[in-house]
C-alpha cells in the first residue's frame, strides 16, 4: 500500500535524511539516488520537492542558519542586556553544542571535501546573522556605548573578516598568531564601533575556542 505522507513530513525527512547521508559520506560523494534510496521514493517524489541536490543542500545549511536566526533575534531584544552583551551572548549562541545535529553538521562542512558546503555556510550565516547584530549596534549607539553612523557597514566588515580570519578550515594560525590576530580584532571592533576600550575583551573567550 503506497504511503502519502503530508507535504512538510516528507520535506524534512528528506532533509534529515541528506543531512545524515552528507555527515556520513561527504556532500561530493553523496548521491540523489543515495537519499532517495535511503527513503524508498521515487525520483520524480524527490523532485516534487527539491530540483537538484545543491537545492537539498542550501535548504539544510537554511534550517541551522534559521534556528540560530531565533536565538540572535531573542537574544536582540532582551532588555534585560546591554548591546556589548548582547553581542557576546550572540556569538556564543553561534557555537555548536558538543555533539550535537549541529556540531556534526558543521565538522562535516569543514572537511576539505565538503568546501561547497563550507562556503555556502559561511555566506548564508554572514547573511541573515549581520541584519540583526547591526540592529544591536544601532541600539548601542542610542545608548551611548557605541558611536558609528553607518551600523550596517560596520558590522558586515566584522562579521566577514572575523568568519575568514577565525575560520579553522582556512587557516592554520599557531596558538600565538591566533591570540595576536584576536587581539588586533578586538580593538578594529572597538574602533569601528566607537566603543569603550576593553568593550569587547569578551570576544577572546569566545574566538580563542574556535
Amino acid at each position: 500500500m503506497r504511503i502519502v505522507k503530508e507535504y512538510d513530513v516528507r520535506k524534512n525527512e528528506l532533509l534529515d535524511t541528506a543531512e545524515r547521508l552528507f555527515i556520513t559520506r561527504g556532500f561530493q560523494q553523496t548521491t540523489i539516488n543515495d537519499i532517495r534510496e535511503e527513503i524508498g521514493i521515487a525520483k520524480g517524489t524527490f523532485y516534487h520537492y527539491f530540483k537538484s541536490k545543491d537545492e537539498i543542500l542550501d535548504a539544510i545549511i537554511e534550517r541551522i542558519i534559521e534556528d540560530d536566526l531565533v536565538r540572535a533575534k531573542e537574544i536582540a531584544q532582551d532588555e534585560t542586556l546591554s548591546p556589548p552583551q548582547k553581542l557576546y551572548h550572540i556569538l556564543l549562541s553561534q557555537r555548536p553544542s558538543e555533539g550535537g545535529s549541529k556540531d556534526n553538521i558543521t565538522k562535516t562542512i569543514h572537511k576539505p571535501e565538503n568546501a561547497e558546503m563550507h562556503l555556502k555556510t559561511i555566506v548564508g550565516a554572514i547573511k541573515h546573522l549581520c541584519p540583526v547584530m547591526a540592529e544591536v549596534v544601532s541600539q548601542g549607539v542610542a545608548t551611548g556605548d557605541f558611536h558609528t553612523e553607518n551600523s550596517k557597514e560596520v558590522m558586515n566588515i566584522l562579521v566577514v573578516s572575523g568568519q575568514m580570519l577565525f575560520d579553522t578550515a582556512i587557516f592554520g594560525w599557531t596558538p600565538e598568531e591566533k591570540a595576536n590576530l584576536i587581539r588586533a580584532f578586538i580593538s578594529s571592533m572597538e574602533l569601528l564601533l566607537g566603543a569603550e576600550k576593553g568593550s569587547f575583551n569578551f570576544i577572546y573567550e569566545v574566538l580563542e575556542h574556535e
